[in-house]
């Protein structure tokens, strides 16, 4: 059975669509959507609309299949909206401090969004008796800055308040004295906190209340559904089956999630026979098991990504190439107990050297797996992804928010950063993702740094690692750009054809309507009558 064929069958269902057309097809088809799945896709006006379905008339829109987001940490994307906000408005550590005292002097609360890991109903106690929320941000990207960061100017300004500055990147976090002795890092020389120090505090800061996440969730899945999101492999560092069985359970229903699984939980998992890809019971089907995620290595913006060359200005320091955080021999024990037991391995690998390290654990298992990241790539090392089953599971729009760190630190290096094309050129299959809170979620801004390789009217930056338009939106839809008869009825109702648009226009992309299983989980103002 083609993909243009309903089968000859005569079928009734629940959802007609009209009148769309295929990107990159002429013609315009009709789509029957039953029972979950796509039952016929025709030439439109060839069959009568059939009985006790619901009709949306199309007129020339485009289908295209339900995008899915690869890599999130879909909390902490959550949560994002309820903190301060320090990714475009602050360009050196005097900016942060002034924008820090601002907040302090209004008076600002961080609400919702603030973990139970700052205090007691995540209100910290300060000197005095008296109780403030901790300020809480997100989005610092420190790698150009002139100035050194230290804890003592968040004291001047902080005003006895916790206050917890979370690098964009995830990598690092800036802390005052009052919030480093809450978090057990009392005299802590600088404040700056890297890697597992930092992921212990973000942890902690993270783990809202079940009530506070789950608000925040829902309302995140809701905005994701508006851009053609049906699903996303949440890699969160938490119990992500346990979190998300309760949210489904609770009437969560606008994404499928596969949930990532860390070491902290791996006996769990093995104990419980789960293998990734299994469908956990009373989801709905929603839920699945996700990948086995390792974190090898640090961020660029950090400097702690693995590399072969030293990073300019820390020649001769401890960590001049970054941090390999999991060792060789180390990472091998890790995932050959998950590969044993039906996990497939997701390994975090930033660095040229770190990339290397992994794909030849992965060239030892042989069993093939994912490495997250992949930005920093060695020239012999691009083949060895295909040849050894790996994925790179990447996310373009890093590129957009490093490219001027990459050429500052990685300069000489920056042909093979953020390399879709070479990685694509030798046979390695690709996922896109955004890695949300770093990048948005939202496929297609992804699309749009992966085509154009460019943003905010700059000039793209190496093009010669643009992908195909076609090649991004398969990445970012389970491995296909067209929708075809049989599949699951997860599609999208785009105003434009995505092979045709520029890449500003990628950005902006109107969604229309979005579906999961045949089930319309975002509905354009125009369109809602079919609710």
């Amino acid at each position: 059975m083609g993909p243009f064929d309903g089968g000859g069958a005569a079928v009734t269902g629940d959802i007609f669509l009209q009148g769309g057309r295929m990107p990159g097809h002429e013609g315009a088809f009709d789509v029957l959507m039953a029972d979950g799945r796509i039952r016929a896709i025709v030439p439109s006006g060839i069959v009568s609309t059939p009985a006790r379905s619901r009709v949306l008339a199309l007129d020339g829109r485009f289908f295209v299949p339900g995008l899915w987001d690869n890599h999130v940490h879909f909390t902490q994307w959550a949560a994002q909206g309820r903190r301060h906000d320090f990714s475009s408005s602050t360009s050196s550590a005097a900016d942060v401090l002034s924008r820090v005292a601002s907040i302090v002097g209004s008076g600002a609360d961080t609400g919702a969004g603030t973990g139970a890991g700052v205090g007691a109903g995540g209100v910290p106690s300060v000197p005095g008796g008296a109780t403030q929320a901790p300020l809480i941000g997100f989005g610092l990207r420190d790698g150009l800055w002139d100035s050194t960061l230290d804890r003592f100017g968040l004291d001047a300004v902080a005003g006895g308040r916790q206050v917890i500055l979370i690098s964009g990147d995830l990598h690092c976090c800036w802390l005052n004295s009052a919030a480093l002795a809450h978090f057990g890092f009392d005299g802590h020389p600088t404040g700056l906190l890297r890697e597992d120090d930092c992921f212990q505090v973000t942890g902690l800061v993270n783990d809202l209340s079940a009530e506070a996440g789950d608000e925040l969730a829902a309302e995140a899945a809701r905005v994701a559904a508006s851009r053609g999101v049906v699903g996303i492999v949440d890699l969160e560092m938490a119990d992500n089956l346990a979190v998300w069985r309760r949210r489904i359970g609770a009437g969560q229903r606008d994404l499928r999630v596969a949930a990532g699984i860390y070491a902290t939980h791996l006996d769990q998992a093995i104990e419980a026979r789960l293998r990734t890809g299994d469908i956990m019971p009373k989801t709905g089907g929603l839920l699945s098991v996700g990948p086995f995620k390792v974190v090898t290595d640090g961020s660029l913006n950090t400097r702690t990504a693995y590399c072969y060359d030293e990073y300019p200005g820390l020649e001769g320091q401890e960590g001049s190439r970054g941090m390999l955080t999991v060792a060789p021999d180390d990472l091998l024990a890790l995932l050959e107990r998950a590969t044993a037991a039906g996990l497939v391995p997701a390994v975090h690998a930033i660095g040229d050297h770190a990339n290397a390290l992994a794909l030849g654990v992965f060239e030892h298992l042989g069993t093939g797996g994912r490495i997250e990241h992949a930005q920093l790539v060695a020239d012999a090392d691009f083949s060895r992804f295909a040849a050894s089953g790996v994925t790179a599971s990447v996310q373009p729009e890093h590129a957009m928010d490093d490219r001027d760190v990459a050429d500052h630190f990685w300069v000489g290096r920056t042909d093979r950063a953020f390399a879709l094309a070479s990685l694509r050129a030798s046979g390695a299959a690709l996922l896109l993702g955004s890695d949300a809170p770093v990048a948005p979620l939202d496929p297609w801004v992804t699309m749009a740094a992966a085509v154009g390789r460019s943003r905010d009217q700059r000039p793209p930056w190496h093009p010669e690692q643009r992908i195909a338009a076609v090649d991004a939106l398969a990445a970012s839809a389970n491995g296909t750009a067209i929708i075809g008869v049989g599949m699951p009825a997860d599609l999208v109702v785009t105003d434009l054809d995505p092979l045709f648009c520029d890449p500003d226009e990628l950005r902006r992309m109107p969604v229309s309507a979005t579906f999961l299983a045949g089930r319309p989980t975002y509905l354009a103002p125009w369109a809602a009558a079919l609710a």
